[in-house]
């Protein structure tokens, strides 16, 4: 909005850079621009001034599909004014001399216009395709439906302005008719949740049964390794027990070997004896016995001796006396 300063003959008006100003003075044309600042007489001047940067309008269509379901769609049109002169004779821009303000309401004039032929196209799109359609291509198809008739329509062109975009930012069907389309969608993710679910719970299944089987695998191995542990502790001591009996003969036949050796040295020894004993007289076999026998015995209280005893032991003593002295000499 242009700034009015008012004085008591004259008035100073300053535009914004985006504003273009028109001048009047009758029907002649002073001033012609954008951001102009000039004084004026109020009382012999007439100005109008049109925005000149890009503006934006709200669309808003309910309509009805071709299959009778209602779509609402929201969406915004944007436009520039290019000709502000031509605008300016189509429209009326004129502004209050005291407040600056436009004295009509040319903006939402504008605005109106295209939103009413936007809400025509957009309309005849939806009303002639089915609702799953506007619903999955609505976005595009509704845009090009409505952008390429307004750029190309003969009566914007004529007033001036130029269609810089179309978007549309929802396409909706009713409440109910979104749940029951949503419905199949919900069913298909909520199936994919569960196989999902099932999924994992198989593989937790198949890691538990492939744990238990490493389990009863590395059971069977232990049981396996004790099994040859006690084979081997038997065979151990099997060879322990055959080592150690054979370690047993070895000493036995050892120590009967000595035995033997000892006795069969003790045989010939005695052997020997009996051998110069069967060569004695039996006089000397007598005396020794009875010296032995003395050695024995520690005392003798009475000793008997007869004479048919005695008679004989001497004379036999005596004869082998004498051999021995004859022996001697």
């Amino acid at each position: 909005m242009a700034e009015v300063t008012r004085f008591p003959f004259v008035r100073h008006l300053r535009a914004d850079a985006s504003s273009h100003v028109l001048h009047y003075r009758g029907e002649r044309l002073l001033r012609d621009g954008k951001g102009l600042a000039f004084w004026f007489f109020p009382m012999s001047s007439s100005i109008a001034e049109i925005p000149s940067d890009d503006r934006e309008v709200s669309l808003v269509v309910h309509g009805r599909s071709a299959d009778f379901q209602d779509v609402t769609v929201q969406g915004i049109v944007g436009y520039r004014v290019i000709d502000p002169k031509r605008l300016a004779e189509r429209i009326d821009f004129t502004i209050d001399l005291r407040t600056g303000a436009h004295t009509k309401q040319p903006l939402e004039k504008i605005s109106l216009m295209l939103a009413q032929l936007a809400h025509q196209h957009a309309w005849t799109y939806i009303a002639t395709t089915a609702v799953r359609t506007i619903l999955s291509e609505g976005y595009v198809r509704i845009r090009e439906a409505v952008e390429k008739p307004l750029v190309s329509d003969e009566s914007i062109t004529d007033l001036g302005i130029v269609i810089t975009s179309v978007r549309v930012s929802s396409v909706r069907p009713t409440a109910e008719l979104e749940k029951a389309l949503e419905a199949p969608a919900r069913e298909k993710i909520q199936q994919a949740s569960d196989e999902a679910a099932f999924a994992r719970r198989a593989l937790a299944v198949e890691k538990e049964r492939a744990i238990r089987e490493n389990e009863l695998q590395n059971q069977i191995e232990l049981a396996r390794r004790e099994e040859q542990l006690i084979s081997q502790k038997g065979s151990n001591a099997r060879k322990e027990a055959t080592e150690k009996a054979a370690a047993e003969k070895i000493a036995g036949d050892a120590k009967a070997e000595s035995i033997r050796v000892v006795e069969g040295a003790k045989v010939e020894v005695e052997r020997s004896r009996i051998a110069v004993y069967e060569k004695l007289p039996p006089s000397v076999m007598i005396g020794m016995a009875a010296q032995e026998l003395a050695g024995k015995l520690k005392s003798i209280d009475h000793l008997n001796i007869g004479e048919s005893a005695l008679g004989p032991m001497l004379q036999q003593l005596v004869e082998a006396g004498t051999k021995r002295l004859e022996n001697g000499s």
